[in-house]
């Protein structure tokens, strides 16, 4: 089967084939690379997930698992959630720019982060450089070569300044990149695709960081992008941080509850349990 994807404002471009071309998706929470070998997909790594997290540190700069564990004693060094502010600049971001750890610098049409000590500060797009060029490291080191050529994923509300900020990330880590490929477009071709369907679809995306929507139109192998859509400020990040800001609210109504009394009860949802004061106190 042929195939064509059509996205707005873009033509189709055919490529020669390449034989070490990875597909990587550079999530908000958690980013990760795959290669198609014998027409089915393969993650490569021995631990897929790799959090995009990155953290600066004496020169030294750490990506993933190892930055992330540096997050609680070190936040104004350990950039989380870079994809939120990658193309932005500083009015782009005055919602969300209050709940950051980390200071910003810049102007409308840019910002840079701000980190501890002497280190300088570091732009979105470089600290999206880091974290595919530790997903490119891994791929080579998979694949035997160096990587010729990689398609990215993007939310599908991304703009024409995020799109370019992130074939700039691509670029600095060393990747051909390719095209660009809206998420949740992604996801229709694998699902798509693999049952011959035709038809107009809807395709929800809800990941650790953004909420995209895309619907699709699929004829003879051909996807058109009919309308895209979605909120760069709801995702599962965002579900976790009420969940903390609910718990905290509760766990203060008891501590001031048994200010006055030998037990209070503490109420999450279906979950209850009585605390008395002196295990307040051991606390």
């Amino acid at each position: 089967m042929l195939l064509q994807i059509s996205e707005p404002g873009e033509g189709v471009v055919k490529e020669a084939c390449k034989k070490r071309v990875v597909g990587i998706d550079l999530g908000t929470t958690n980013s990760l690379v795959a290669h198609v070998s014998d027409r089915a997909p393969r993650v490569l790594g021995d631990d897929p997930l790799v959090p995009s997290v990155v953290h600066y540190s004496d020169g030294k700069v750490l990506v993933g698992r190892e930055a992330q564990a540096r997050a609680i004693t070190s936040p104004r060094d350990t950039i989380a959630s870079v994809k939120r502010l990658i193309g932005r600049g500083l009015k782009d971001l005055e919602a969300i720019r209050a709940m950051l750890p980390y200071e910003l610098e810049g102007d409308d049409r840019a910002v840079r982060l701000r980190i501890t000590g002497d280190k300088p500060p570091v732009s979105p797009v470089e600290v999206s450089a880091e974290i595919l060029r530790e997903l490119r490291v891994r791929a080579e080191a998979t694949l035997g070569g160096p990587i010729e050529g990689a398609v990215i994923t993007v939310p599908a509300y991304f703009d024409d300044a995020q799109r370019q900020a992130t074939r700039d990330a691509g670029r600095l880590a060393g990747l051909e990149v390719m095209r660009l490929l809206a998420e949740p477009t992604a996801a229709a071709l694998a699902y798509g695709l693999d049952r011959g369907s035709k038809g107009t679809y809807a395709v929800f995306d809800l990941g650790g960081g953004t909420f995209d929507v895309s619907i699709l139109k699929l004829v003879d192998g051909v996807f058109e992008v009919k309308a895209t859509g979605g909120d760069s400020a709801l995702g599962g990040d965002q579900s976790t941080h009420g969940d903390l800001a609910r718990n905290l609210a509760e766990a203060r109504r008891v501590k001031e509850a048994l200010t006055d009394a030998p037990t209070a009860t503490y109420v999450d949802g279906a979950v209850s349990r009585t605390v008395t004061r002196e295990e307040l106190r051991a606390w």
